[in-house]
């Protein structure tokens, strides 16, 4: 409620740089009295126990924060792409907060310019490409970045080849977020056609043809040896765990237990 009403008042208002730096800190100070609060419950009935929002859309920043304190991440590193011009994203609280290193990608030359004049980016240990990935290109583009000598989380965000991409992914990260299409139901793994360039808007006019249904992201990256732990109560994003990675504190679920249907995407 806090940002919308700050983000309301920035249309209509001229706000000095400082006062955007004092609104991020505290949005950070709320998410680490929050992050305490999870670190070391093991009772949880989903992973929306664990939901909360800093810089994340919906609720991922309090799921990423509870698997990366309680799954054994041994470099650090983040992975995420389609993250626009990343003030909105799923690892920037991450990032921040926890000091972690990343590699970010989006498709826009835009998005890109306006993430490296944030204050945050020459703080913190973040290089960010703009790059419009395709099958072809993703595994150069990983190899060749900042974090190439290990990756803990890997988030893919595509709104269209997510699952021809992460089909071609080499590297396997300890936790892996997908984005998935709700509209495409349940019961079966579907994906739209591969096209290198394939983009959301152009190719239908309702823009809820993208990406693959939770089975298809599930049927493939179980065979990639991965363990399915629940989805986001917002019903876009499943979170994966990598099965040497398994512990204590997470469990498996079946797909009808973790899946979640999204009301956004089914209107």
């Amino acid at each position: 409620m806090i940002r919308k009403i700050y983000r309301a008042a920035k249309e209509f208002l001229i706000i000095p740089a400082k006062m955007d730096a004092y609104f991020d800190e505290l949005l950070m100070n709320q998410g680490v009295l929050l992050s305490s609060a999870i670190y070391d419950r093991k009772d949880y009935r989903t992973l929306v126990d664990f939901e909360f929002k800093v810089f994340s859309q919906f609720g991922d920043d309090g799921i990423i924060q509870y698997l990366t304190h309680n799954i054994d991440c041994k470099y650090k590193t983040f992975i995420e792409f389609g993250v626009e011009d990343y003030f909105e994203s799923n690892t920037r609280f991450l990032l921040q907060k926890d000091n972690w290193s990343g590699f970010v990608m989006d498709g826009s030359s835009d998005n890109i310019a306006n993430l490296k004049q944030a204050p945050f980016y020459w703080k913190h240990d973040l290089e960010a490409e703009a790059v419009f990935i395709t099958a072809e290109n993703i595994n150069n583009l990983l190899s060749s970045c900042s974090v190439a000598g290990g990756v803990d989380l890997l988030h893919i965000d595509l709104d269209g080849n997510d699952y021809w991409v992460w089909k071609e992914i080499e590297i396997q990260p300890s936790i892996v977020i997908l984005e998935y299409n709700s509209v495409f139901g349940l019961d079966r793994p579907i994906t739209v056609p591969y096209r290198a360039n394939f983009n959301r808007t152009n190719a239908h006019f309702s823009n809820l043809y993208y990406g693959a249904s939770l089975k298809a992201m599930y049927d493939l990256t179980v065979k990639k040896g991965y363990s399915f732990i629940g989805c986001n109560s917002a019903g876009n994003n499943a979170y994966f765990i990598r099965k040497d990675k398994m512990n204590g504190f997470v469990r498996e679920v079946t797909l009808e237990e973790g899946y979640v249907l999204s009301k956004s995407s089914s209107k």
